[in-house]
């Protein structure tokens, strides 16, 4: 099946002639690479999450790339991050030579990155904690920083899902050290690809920034404005910029950010309550309070139910679906890497768990709660 083959993708993009006019003005000003557009969206991003610094990325794979870098992380340094996560999380923390040590949730309902767990697999190389805020969900923040204030360590936030959500009256990715977004085609903001990562912390701000672009001193756009020459390059770094045209797309999305999240959650309290009490069947979040930002809509199959067939069923009906997500330390490369000196592999019960049963169903903006019902409706007929 193709996208439009489909009565209810799994996600589709909310866009109208803002971002075609965005993309347009773009083109006809003849100035493609990261410029006044991108720095205008970093305001823009700095200002709506209340945080002072922001630096627009490539995707989010390189802005966590780059947050762990800031962190402190070399090789040898041990860091922990869920499993329950896309493997962009766990691939930044390689890329930065530190080795993943993974943590569970903490419960089926709760999939979020435990406190408890963490507390556990702390050791003396423990250098940096990466928490996700799984489908928009945040963690809880207070028990994790504790445990790294006593360590001395920052905590970097995987927001990619929860751009809007907050934790304690705070933006989600603004609690910790550094915080990381993403704007791939299916994130609540979408603008194709593109990433940001955010801080309070001036010396980290300026860490990022030079490692973002060559390390260079001065930027193409820098130049073209006549205010400067030449450049030095401070270090052997990385090419991690966002484009114009990306930058455009992201900043015409900004604007209607609350209001796009604000139907992704109306189409997610239209699935809690039609799903909530069918026998056997476990609606993550179902007890939590509205995050602000939902991303994606789980749900755990009732035991012994064959999830290929269930997934199929849907699928006759016209109805996508997903797996978010398969573990990481499942992965054959990462299995290869967390095997420990007695040749056991992490003991994560409960993120085995969920992933065994996890479907993950349709939920974006152009959804309405109708259509939430409807699905639900096909999910319990199908499990009958």
């Amino acid at each position: 099946m193709t996208q439009s083959q489909w009565r209810y993708p799994l996600s589709d993009v909310s866009f109208d002639e803002r971002e075609a006019q965005a993309v347009v003005d773009v083109i006809r000003s003849g100035w493609l690479s990261m410029g006044p557009r991108t720095a205008e969206f970093e305001t823009r991003l700095a200002e709506y999450l209340g945080v002072r610094y922001a630096l627009a990325t490539s995707n989010c794979t390189t802005a966590l790339h780059l947050a762990i870098l800031a962190a402190g992380v070399g090789p040898g340094d041990e860091v922990i991050v869920p499993s329950l996560t896309f493997v962009a999380t766990a691939n930044a923390i390689l890329y930065g030579g530190g080795a993943p040590v993974f943590a569970d949730i903490e419960s089926l309902e709760r999939p979020l990155t435990s406190a408890a767990d963490i507390a556990r697999k702390m050791t003396p190389r423990t250098s940096c904690v990466v928490v996700v805020h799984y489908a928009g969900y945040p963690c809880d923040m207070e028990a994790i920083l504790a445990l790294a204030r006593e360590r001395r360590i920052a905590v970097v936030e995987d927001a990619a899902h929860a751009i809007g959500s907050r934790y304690r009256g705070k933006a989600c990715g603004t609690v910790g050290a550094v915080g990381c977004y993403s704007f791939f085609g299916n994130k609540n903001l979408a603008a194709g690809e593109g990433g940001a990562v955010v801080t309070d912390d001036a010396r980290l701000f300026d860490h990022m920034k030079t490692r973002r672009s060559h390390g260079m001193t001065t930027l193409t756009w820098d130049r073209f404005k006549g205010h400067s020459f030449s450049y030095d390059v401070l270090a052997l770094v990385y090419n991690y910029r966002m484009p114009e045209l990306t930058a455009a797309v992201a900043t015409a999305q900004l604007a209607k950010l609350d209001s796009l999240n604000a139907r992704r959650s109306e189409v997610a309290r239209a699935y809690l309550g039609e799903l909530a009490g069918v026998d056997g069947l476990v609606v993550p979040f179902a007890r939590e309070p509205a995050p602000g930002a939902v991303h994606v809509m789980p749900v755990l199959l009732p035991p012994g139910v064959e999830r290929a067939g269930f997934m199929e069923r849907l699928k006759a009906e016209g109805i996508q679906s997903s797996i978010h997500y398969p573990p990481v330390h499942r992965f054959s490369h990462y299995r290869s890497l967390t095997l420990g000196p007695a040749g056991r592999e992490p003991s994560l019960p409960l993120t085995e768990e969920y992933a065994r049963r996890v479907v993950t169903l349709p939920l974006h903006p152009k959804m309405t709660a109708e259509d939430a019902r409807d699905i639900a409706d096909v999910v319990k007929r199908s499990l009958g």
